[in-house]
């Protein structure tokens, strides 16, 4: 595991990046369209550099736990998070097409939410097993 920053400016931009990512990500969980995984992942990164009280409770919470462990453990997004996750973006995308006029902005924010999801769809669904070291047969004299 990472160690904290050692300078405390240091400590308190990591601290207010892993809490603003957290709040964002925790807001994410009910509004569609914003990536909760992604703002988890980040806040999880920033608590381990200044908060080991933060990281801890990240790391043993019943919903962000199973990610990062995920994460940490062969970069894995499980299947159910990448379809909630592409519901909740085309279900924005479908309530800005709707809703508002289309314009640029309109189109950028689709096209990130596509970006987005291409990445999620990129990684993979479960941990591949351990590659054990294959030593070499013994050379016979």
């Amino acid at each position: 595991m990472t160690r904290p920053a050692r300078s405390k400016l240091a400590r308190l931009l990591y601290a207010t990046l892993a809490y603003v990512s957290l709040g964002v990500g925790l807001v994410a969980i009910v509004i569609p369209g914003l990536p909760t995984t992604e703002f988890i992942l980040l806040a999880a990164w920033a608590a381990t550099r200044s908060s080991p009280r933060l990281s801890a409770w990240l790391d043993n919470h019943r919903l962000f736990g199973p990610i990062l462990y995920n994460w940490r453990n062969g970069k894995v997004i499980q299947r159910r998070a990448k379809v909630s996750a592409t519901l909740s973006m085309l279900l924005c995308a479908g309530l800005m097409l709707t809703f508002l006029q289309h314009h640029w902005p309109v189109f950028l924010a689709i096209a990130g939410m596509a970006l987005g999801n291409l990445w999620i769809w990129s990684r993979p669904e479960h941990a591949c097993p351990a590659r054990h070291k294959l030593s070499s047969p013994e050379k016979s004299a």
